[in-house]
């Protein structure tokens, strides 16, 4: 089975001012943001990728962009609507502060199955075609690349989590108890008998494991398995 790495896209202006950009055109990566991307793609860069692919919006196409360019082969590069922001409707482009006070902000907090925001899309729709375009994805890239492939999906943070918590078999409502920060990496697999998730919220480590390990069988291994090899000393990637 495929790899796909979850990578959020880096510190934006809007996230700096306590802004909820959504889907606002032209939302970019501030310097702090630009920094997490190149941080992330070095990480990511040991890795060869066979695919990268974007949310459509500005802040994701910047961060995909930076891993694309740490990568020494060409792999695949396109965007996926699939994965762009929730539609916050009336809620884009206000403060979160002031969003807090609203009442369906709790209701976002404690039973966010049930949320739809005003003048836009609910959260299941949210959750459902976000898992629904990751899952065509890696079907579609194992079946061009095999089992060994690994590819990344630059998104947003509550595409993510949403993601995750379907990986994981969470109910959306217990989704919030997951954490996506800007320019992270999640890894997950999708196997015949489940999806494995194999790292959530990583902003550091070495990921030069993935080059090496041997192409995933989708079974658990009883007592949690061996684990994969260590880098050689002097060879991790930062």
């Amino acid at each position: 089975m495929a790899t796909v790495l979850l990578v959020r896209h880096g510190r934006t202006t809007a996230n700096a001012t306590g802004l909820l950009a959504g889907r606002t055109a032209g939302v970019a990566l501030d310097s702090v943001g630009k920094r997490q991307a190149a941080a992330t793609a070095e990480r990511i860069a040991a890795v060869p990728l066979a695919a990268v692919v974007s949310s459509p919006l500005e802040r994701c196409r910047q961060t995909a962009r930076a891993v694309t360019a740490f990568q020494s082969g060409e792999p695949q590069q396109f965007v996926e609507r699939g994965i762009i922001e929730a539609d916050y409707g009336d809620w884009q482009n206000r403060k979160i502060s002031d969003l807090a006070r609203e009442p369906l902000w709790r209701v976002v907090q404690t039973n966010p199955s049930a949320v739809v925001f005003p003048g836009g899309e609910s959260m299941q729709t949210m959750q459902s075609r976000a898992v629904a375009a990751i899952r065509r994805l890696d079907a579609q890239i194992e079946a061009e690349h095999g089992a060994h492939a690994v590819w990344v999906a630059v998104s947003h943070g509550d595409i993510i989590k949403s993601v995750l918590a379907d990986a994981l078999g969470m109910h959306l409502d217990l989704f919030q108890r997951i954490s996506v920060g800007p320019a992270s990496v999640s890894i997950v697999r999708y196997g015949e008998q489940r999806p494995e998730v194999v790292a959530t919220n990583t902003e550091s480590g070495d990921l030069s494991w993935l080059a090496r390990a041997a192409a995933p069988t989708g079974d658990a291994p009883i007592g949690g398995g061996a684990g994969h090899d260590p880098a050689e000393p002097g060879t991790a990637t930062p």
